[in-house]
C-alpha cells in the first residue's frame, strides 16, 4: 500500500494554514505550525504572487494534503467525478473513502489515525472485514468496531464532541456505529476547498 512519508507538518506551513493532519497534537502548543507559520525553505520571507496555474496547483496539493492522498489516487477520482452518473463531484468521491468515513465519525482523531486503524482490521463494514483505507462506502452502509471492547471505544464514549458527524453520516451511539445516507453535499465537506480550480487544473 503506497503511503506519503513526506514531513507532515510542513504540508500546513506550505500552505500558510493549519491543516490539521496531526488530530490532537494540532490543537496543542507542540504544533509546529503555531512556533513557525511561515514557508519552510530559505525564501520564507519572500512574498510570492500565484500565476492563474500557481493557484489551481496549490488548491490540488492542499486537498491532497488534507485528505491524505497520492496523485494518481487523486487524479482517478476526477475520470470517475467526470463518468459519474450520481455523484459527480471530486472531493464526493475523497469523502466517501473509508478512512474518511471512520474520522468524521470521531472514531479517529484524524485520518491519520483511521488509516492506521482500518489496516489493522479494527473495522466493519456491513458486518465483513474491510482493511482497505480507500474502500469506497456506498449509501446504507453501516461501519462499526471488530471488537466491541476496544480501548477506542471507551475513547469516544468519553470525548462526547467527536460524536457529532456531518449530515451525510448518521451515529448510533448505543451500538458505536455509523450508517451512510446520502452522498455527501458541498456545505458537508467542512473543508476551505475551491474544487472549481482543481477541475480547471486536470482540464487544462
Amino acid at each position: 500500500m503506497a503511503r506519503i512519508t513526506s514531513p507532515i507538518c510542513k504540508k500546513c506551513r506550505r500552505e500558510g494554514r493549519k491543516l490539521f493532519l496531526k488530530g490532537e497534537r494540532c490543537f496543542s502548543p507542540k504544533c509546529p505550525f503555531t512556533r513557525r507559520s511561515y514557508p519552510p525553505g530559505e525564501r520564507k520571507n519572500m512574498r510570492i504572487r500565484l500565476t492563474e496555474y500557481g493557484q489551481q496547483l496549490r488548491e490540488k496539493q492542499k486537498a491532497k494534503a488534507i485528505y491524505g492522498v497520492l496523485e494518481k489516487q487523486f487524479h482517478r477520482y476526477y475520470e470517475q467525478s467526470r463518468k459519474g452518473k450520481d455523484d459527480k463531484s471530486i472531493l464526493g468521491f475523497v469523502e466517501r473513502r473509508l478512512d474518511n468515513v471512520v474520522y468524521r465519525l470521531g472514531f479517529a482523531s484524524s485520518r491519520r489515525q483511521a488509516r492506521q486503524m482500518i489496516t489493522h482490521n479494527h473495522f466493519l463494514v456491513n458486518e465483513g472485514k474491510v482493511n482497505i483505507p480507500s474502500y469506497q462506502i456506498k449509501i446504507g452502509d453501516k461501519v462499526t468496531f471488530r471488537n466491541k471492547d476496544s480501548k477506542f471505544i471507551k475513547n469516544i464514549k468519553n470525548n462526547q464532541k467527536r460524536n457529532n458527524p456531518v449530515s451525510w453520516l448518521r451515529y448510533d451511539a448505543d451500538k458505536v456505529m455509523g450508517e451512510v445516507t446520502s452522498f455527501p453535499q458541498k456545505e458537508d465537506l467542512g473543508e476551505d476547498i475551491e474544487e472549481r480550480l482543481i477541475i480547471e487544473f486536470y482540464s487544462r
